[in-house]
């Protein structure tokens, strides 16, 4: 006995039921996609990028600044 696991696709901002045909998919409504669109437009998403260290490196130890004193 196999069982069709059955999933319901929800709007993203309101959480309402949105059906697959629906043409605002995966939003429920033009105002929810217009309100994504704002938080993406006012930098409340944001994609993270990978950390990466901008500083040039001075090409010597640090210990070697110390001992100049």
């Amino acid at each position: 006995m196999t069982r069709k696991r059955s999933f319901q696709l929800r709007c993203p901002i309101c959480k309402k039921s949105v059906k697959s045909n629906d043409p605002q998919l995966p939003f429920c409504s033009d105002r929810c996609r217009t309100t994504d669109l704002g938080r993406w437009a006012s930098g409340d998403y944001v994609i993270p990028s990978p950390v990466t260290d901008i500083e040039p490196s001075m090409g010597g130890d640090s210990s070697d600044s110390a001992e100049d004193s």
